[in-house]
């Protein structure tokens, strides 16, 4: 098929206006301008007017670009390298690895590409089929290992028909170059095939059948584990005002949740932030294998200082990747922040197109692609019985910590937990700083459904005692109401904050949890006949400090039973002097 070319007619920033001088194109197409010093600048075809006028978004700087460039059209959309060696890599939104663009120059420079995948490096492959065997789309060919997993080498899911292996390797070590086996279809047509192949990375890949998230997954957060939970395969949204610690609590997702794989997609998050995530990620050791936590993670850098094109492609690059490993059966989490500067990125190249604008200049179609977007996470089950999953957590960083505005209420109607960060807690200095009244999930929790009930109804109470106290002062309450209402503020700070700098407060495991939760129970549950607002103070005060020394002591360490004992007994020696226990 001749492929088409055009020339530029119109810059207006990144989005340029070209004309086809031959050939036809199609939407989502990839092409390069070629400016003045030769280099080649990659672009998206987004529009298409009057048969012959087609509208690019370029992802790199335009600055240069002359009217009259030549335009060459490639014929495919834009696509993502899938196969061995995606784990421990750091690239940007459209797949060139950073680090080797960085061993080329200091400076990004525009037009430079990078092979995404080393195509030097041999892996030691294990065929799995035989010559005869019947395969299609999705078809396991073989494995290689792949840092901590065994990681499947597929037949092409783009191919959908029944082939027949004519030749396949045998165990050895091979570069993703070289071809493993070639198939035959029903016309006898031979196809070579590789180790990696490409995937269009706005097409959601294909799946026999899919479950209902129903398996909760530990994140070792203990407000989400207990109140708001995720589950495999599950999403959730993280909206609030800048500062409020979306990035920290991100962080903490990635290093303890429990995922197989994570995929962090810095789709437009600022660059000091997306630096300290390069800078620190490579340094830290997965507490789950002692090994480094890059082993298990793939990195998508596009700050909000680069053009808004490789913005929007970084997200999908990134799910194109979860996919992926979904289909190896592992439990995928991507972690996107922020899916707000990525609409402000397709806001910026609706308005060059001159759409008709939604609410607050959004595309009238926000909500459609946000929707798209998190409906590619989901259990999926594969053909050989495994089961995997793929989960997406998003931050939304709204103007003013508006939650009204359409790109935080676009996602609150496609996802299935709300984790709102509250201005106040944050600057209260609580962590996590998620609002634990107008937050929700419709997951199943680590605790039973009666038990999170029991600490929510708590937790309302003593937000509604302490409107009283505002309004009336201590005086005004009654000693059952300010019990209450101490006990509301015991559970908040002991159970529901977290120091995410300790090595152990930092992460509670799901048998911690369990423990905590009945010593919190045993607080809630046991009377206090104490008389008079300061000796009630005085009471909870200690319960908390002791409390918060047995959160930091680890569960094999020396002297937690003995702390766990001075707790019950500061619980149920209630009107004893605290001093003398």
């Amino acid at each position: 098929m001749q492929k088409a070319k055009g020339k530029v007619i119109s810059v207006n920033e990144s989005l340029v206006g070209t004309q086809i001088t031959q050939g036809a194109v199609m939407n989502g197409e990839v092409a390069y301008i070629i400016i003045e010093d030769g280099k080649r600048l990659k672009a998206e075809v987004i529009d298409i007017k009057g048969g012959n006028k087609v509208y690019l978004q370029v992802f790199e700087d335009t600055g240069w670009m002359r009217v009259g460039d030549p335009v060459e059209f490639t014929g495919l959309p834009l696509a993502v390298k899938l196969g061995p060696g995606i784990l421990g890599s750091v690239t940007d939104g459209l797949q060139n690895p950073l680090y080797e663009l960085g061993e080329i120059d200091w400076f990004l420079e525009r037009g430079l590409e990078v092979d995404p995948l080393d195509n030097t490096k041999e892996w030691y492959f294990t065929p799995m089929v035989e010559k005869g065997n019947i395969v299609t789309g999705g078809s396991i060919l073989g494995s290689v290992p792949e840092k901590l997993f065994e990681h499947k080498i597929f037949v092409p899911f783009s191919l959908q028909e029944n082939y027949t292996i004519d030749h396949i390797v045998e165990k050895g070590d091979y570069t993703i170059d070289e071809v493993i086996a070639t198939i035959v279809d029903s016309s006898g047509k031979k196809m070579e095939l590789k180790m990696a192949f490409e995937w269009p990375v706005k097409q959601p890949m294909p799946f026999k059948e899919r479950s209902v998230p129903t398996k909760p997954m530990p994140t070792g957060i203990r407000i989400l584990d207990a109140l708001f939970p995720i589950a495999y395969g599950g999403t959730a949204c993280n909206p609030g005002p800048f500062g409020a610690g979306k990035t920290v609590l991100q962080h903490s997702l990635a290093r303890h949740s429990q995922a197989d794989v994570v995929i962090i997609a810095a789709c437009g998050e600022r660059a000091g932030e997306a630096v300290e995530v390069f800078k620190d990620f490579p340094e830290l050791i997965d507490p789950r294998t002692g090994k480094s936590l890059m082993d298990r993670t793939y990195i998508v850098g596009n700050t909000s200082s680069m053009p808004v094109a490789a913005r929007e492609a970084s997200v999908y690059m990134a799910t194109s990747v979860g996919e992926y490993y979904r289909k190896q059966g592992l439990n995928v989490l991507i972690l996107a922040d922020s899916t707000s500067r990525w609409a402000q990125a397709l806001r910026e190249t609706s308005g060059r197109k001159e759409e008709i604008p939604g609410p607050e200049a959004f595309p009238m179609y926000i909500s459609t692609l946000i929707s798209a977007f998190y409906d590619r996470a989901g259990v999926e089950i594969l053909g050989n019985g495994d089961m995997g999953s793929l989960s997406i957590i998003g931050t939304v960083s709204p103007a003013g910590g508006n939650f009204d505005e359409p790109v935080t209420q676009a996602t609150l109607l496609s996802t299935g937990a709300f984790w709102g960060l509250s201005r106040a807690l944050s600057d209260a200095r609580k962590y996590p700083a998620i609002d634990r009244i107008d937050s929700k999930s419709k997951y199943p929790s680590l605790l039973k459904q009666e038990e999170v009930s029991y600490l929510l109804d708590l937790l309302r109470d003593g937000k509604t005692i302490a409107s009283n106290i505002i309004l009336m002062g201590e005086k005004g309450i009654t000693d059952a109401s300010y019990i209450r209402y101490q006990k509301a503020e015991l559970l908040d700070a002991v159970f529901l904050q977290q120091n995410s700098f300790h090595e152990v407060d930092g992460v509670t495991h799901p048998d911690r949890l369990r423990s905590m939760f009945e010593m919190v129970k045993e607080v809630i549950d046991t009377p206090v006949d104490i008389k008079g607002k300061e000796s009630i103070r005085s009471h909870f005060n200690f319960i908390r400090q002791a409390f918060l020394d047995w959160n930091y002591m680890g569960q094999d360490e020396a002297g937690i039973e003995k702390q766990q004992t001075k707790l019950l007994n500061l619980i149920k020696h209630r009107g004893y002097v605290a001093e003398n226990i």
